[in-house]
């Protein structure tokens, strides 16, 4: 479907918005900055930011590219016969390789980064983003398996898969803060999945296996 020009004018406002903030968050600082001087940048009312963007911190991690559903939504899109935890995997190497803007892997992400660590809002999202991520990507593979309620297993291997993307997006920034360049900070992450895919072993990479539900109820698992 070809984009109209009202859809358009509100992503051009949008991007306009969103390089502003970033402009002033990383001069000033996050928390000295307000709505009020992001919109005067942007040109833009302080009632049409908010119609953009529900709140200060969605300006550096808007809910549509930091996303609770992220993990869950991989799962659910993967190809048939990849197992979960091989399909985030794959997904967080192609974006790797694609030098994807979402991971931090960009020039300038550094000032970018900085500004992030420096406000504890922002990290304070960050933190409860991961946990949500875990916790919708645990009801997937609850579903998937057919899974009793008390049973463990999809909680702990959406832990152990969340516990990898973390990693990566927290070697990224490591990286980041030593002035480490996109392309060097790539090949690092890309070698450090492989280390990380090494220590999960087959019950976290397969689960949840060859899961069905026989004749009559119940649910076999390898």
């Amino acid at each position: 479907m070809t984009e109209g020009l009202r859809e358009r004018k509100k992503r051009a406002t949008r991007q306009r918005i969103t390089a502003a903030a970033t402009e002033l968050f990383v001069a000033r600082g996050f928390a000295e900055v307000t709505i009020a001087e992001v919109a005067a940048a942007a040109d833009v009312s302080v009632n049409t930011l908010y119609n953009y963007f529900e709140s200060k911190e969605d300006l550096v991690l808007p809910p549509d590219q930091a996303s609770a559903a992220r993990l869950a939504a991989i799962v659910r899109e993967r190809p048939a016969g990849t197992s979960p935890a091989r399909a985030v995997l794959a997904r967080l190497r192609a974006e790797i390789r694609a030098r994807d803007r979402a991971l931090g892997l960009s020039e300038g992400f550094g000032r970018v980064f900085e500004m992030m660590r420096a406000a504890p809002t922002l990290m304070a999202r960050l933190e409860d983003l991961g946990e949500q991520m875990v916790a919708e990507l645990a009801a997937v593979l609850a579903e998937e398996a057919g899974a009793a309620p008390d049973d463990p297993l999809p909680r702990l291997v959406a832990a152990q898969i969340g516990w990898c993307h973390a990693q990566v997006f927290g070697e990224i920034g490591r990286r980041t803060a030593a002035g480490e360049d996109p392309d060097t900070i790539a090949a690092a992450v890309l070698a450090l999945l492989d280390v990380i895919e090494g220590l999960l072993g087959e019950r976290v990479l397969d689960y949840p296996g060859q899961a069905f539900r026989p004749p009559g109820g119940g649910t076999n698992r390898l």
